[in-house]
Order: structure tokens, then C-alpha cells, then sequence
């Protein structure tokens, strides 16, 4: 289904989440349609980065620490 997907940083996540709650908190109460334009595009960097946890390949540095753990 999905071939080419690139593995995102953690931060990347982090950063979709604050922005999704001080969109929906504070910059909604400033302006309706800046809150719904920032939240919308927060929503998306969530979406891609869940895409993203679920199915991105394992990078190969960590395949080889769990190589040589076992």
C-alpha cells in the first residue's frame, strides 16, 4: 500500500502535538479561521507522523544493535 515512507523523527510528533493544543486553546480564541487553518495543518503532521511510526522500515543501525545483543 504504502512503498515509500520515511522514518521521522520523534520530534516531529512532539512538535504536532503542542502545536495541535495551543492552536485548539489559544490561537482559536484569537481568530476562528487561523485556529481551524493551524489546526488543520497540525493534524496532518500527526497523521503523517503515526503513518510514518507504523510503516517505515527499521533503520539499519538499530537492526545491528539488536543483532548483537542477542
Amino acid at each position: 500500500m504504502l512503498k515509500n515512507v520515511v522514518p521521522l523523527k520523534g520530534s516531529f510528533m512532539v512538535v504536532s502535538i503542542v502545536g495541535l493544543m495551543i492552536s485548539s486553546l489559544y490561537v482559536t480564541g484569537l481568530s476562528k479561521t487561523w485556529g481551524f487553518t493551524f489546526i488543520l495543518f497540525f493534524a496532518a503532521m500527526f497523521i503523517a507522523s503515526m503513518i510514518s511510526m507504523t510503516y517505515a522500515p527499521v533503520l539499519p543501525e538499530l537492526d545491528e544493535q539488536q543483532k548483537k545483543k542477542k
